[in-house]
């Protein structure tokens, strides 16, 4: 069952009259439970694709639907808390709360959903427990490693139980070693818990994990591969 798909998406930047496609006529359908990564060189359209999937920048023309919901067609408003609802995400930088604990940055989504406060400390100490962390809660992204902060994003990622989560170069600042561990964390939650994660990633680290890989150049897709 299809929880993404887009339909002839373009993207067009103007900068100083020069008109630059950074999509041109993409479709692209995701199932519930897959492990993709969207590969290609800088400029072909991955990021942007990525950014558009979860509502973060709009298409020049083209439609985003997830499940039922055409969110090319939502207001600014409803945008947000659609993506607060609907989807995880997790960026190169880390983008911690630099005050928060590592506990407290993971509550931080559901305490804009106004969850109840029991659930959020249960539900937090779970995850980071999944991803490896539960000794390290209570540190402030500062006292932690790289890794450490990004495994806390892909703990914060899954707190809104999201249809999916979309991770952007989530392996670029990291060391083969902790990257390596980082993706057997998201590949076990991606098994496990049928969790989809949708990657936009040069890393051929991640490549060689993904169950699909989708390539762009250009803006367009030109390869679409299933792997083992």
């Amino acid at each position: 069952m299809s929880i993404i798909n887009t339909h002839d998406l373009t993207k067009i930047y103007n900068d100083n009259t020069v008109e630059v496609r950074a999509l041109n006529g993409v479709s692209l359908k995701i199932d519930k439970g897959e492990f993709t990564a969207i590969v290609g060189p800088s400029g072909s359209g991955k990021t942007t694709l990525l950014n558009i999937i979860g509502g973060l920048d709009s298409p020049s023309t083209g439609q985003v639907k997830i499940g039922d919901i055409d969110i090319t067609s939502l207001s600014d408003n409803q945008l947000i808390d659609f993506r607060l609802k609907n989807i995880g995400f997790v960026f190169q930088a880390y983008n911690l709360i630099p005050v928060l604990t590592a506990k407290e940055n993971v509550e931080f989504i559901m305490l804009m959903q106004n969850r109840p406060k029991a659930e959020m400390e249960e539900r937090a100490q779970s995850l980071l427990k999944a991803v490896g962390l539960e000794d390290q809660m209570h540190k402030r992204p500062r006292e932690m490693s790289g890794g450490q902060q990004q495994r806390v994003a892909v703990a914060r990622a899954l707190a809104s139980k999201p249809k999916f989560v979309l991770a952007d170069e989530p392996t670029a600042n990291l060391d083969s070693k902790t990257a390596i561990n980082l993706l057997d964390i998201m590949a076990t939650l991606n098994k496990d818990e049928d969790i989809t994660f949708i990657f936009s990633t040069h890393d051929q680290k991640v490549i060689g994990r993904a169950r699909r890989v989708v390539t762009l150049e250009d803006g367009k897709i030109v390869s679409d591969v299933l792997q083992n």
